[in-house]
């Protein structure tokens, strides 16, 4: 009971913020890119029921399978399944399927995603280099998408190698939420400024609530040359 109060408190609270301060809205953007869940955590508990179990073994079957159909400069999505998630996703002006993205990496036929990730479960809030299988777990997630933007092999391969360029300068988590400024970024920033860097001369939409403009998740999957090449729905 207490919890419920407490969750319904939050809710509250974040509906208080964006009625009545702008500004809020980057206090929910930053929880965007973030897990308030044990990040690298697959091992079920004993509390998991049998129904859960096996939605978790057949997502990570589908986790595994999927990452051959995944290249260098793919945007790979997620959706949270926390609270947060659900509430921020909200803020994607028209697409509310996905809360964070990255870039993807084929290093040593390894996969890797980069991504600018804030919060608790990312001490140095510098852009992470995770293995695909922990930034898409079905732990903390819904789902995942695996988006390919058509063009040229050499310019998609350029995108990763930009997400590794900013990753190596130690780019740290923009908690300002400014996209003016390139000494940090936010996960759908970073992956914009990836994507518009290597000369592609792709525009983006621009999303804006009030006076705030952002770069959303939705801006970068519905860009015109981006496809999706698969989704995967963890149930």
């Amino acid at each position: 009971m207490k919890a419920a109060e407490e969750n319904k408190h939050t809710v509250m609270k974040f509906k208080k913020i964006l009625i009545r301060w702008p500004i809020g809205c980057l206090i929910l953007l930053i929880a965007m890119c973030r897990n308030n869940d044990t990040y690298h955590s697959y091992t079920p508990t004993r509390q998991d029921s049998l129904k859960q179990l096996v939605v978790l073994k057949k997502a990570l079957l589908q986790i595994h399978d999927i990452k051959s159909q995944i290249a260098d400069g793919d945007l790979i999505t997620r959706t949270g399944n926390d609270f947060t998630s659900e509430t921020l996703r909200n803020l994607n002006q028209r697409n509310k399927t996905f809360s964070h993205c990255g870039i993807a990496s084929v290093e040593n036929d390894s996969l890797f995603v980069y991504h600018a990730l804030g919060g608790d479960f990312n001490p140095d809030q510098k852009i992470r280099r995770d293995r695909f299988e922990d930034f898409a777990e079905p732990y903390t997630n819904k789902g995942i998408g695996v988006f390919r933007f058509e063009l040229a092999d050499s310019i998609r391969k350029k995108f990763a190698v930009i997400a590794k360029e900013f990753y190596n300068l130690g780019i740290m988590f923009d908690m300002d939420f400014d996209l003016q400024t390139n000494d940090r970024m936010y996960c759908a920033e970073y992956v914009y400024k990836c994507l518009i860097k290597n000369g592609s001369g792709m525009v983006f939409n621009i999303s804006r609530i009030k006076h705030f403009d952002f770069i959303g998740v939705d801006d970068l999957f519905l860009h015109p040359l981006c496809k999706r090449n698969a989704q995967l729905v963890y149930k």
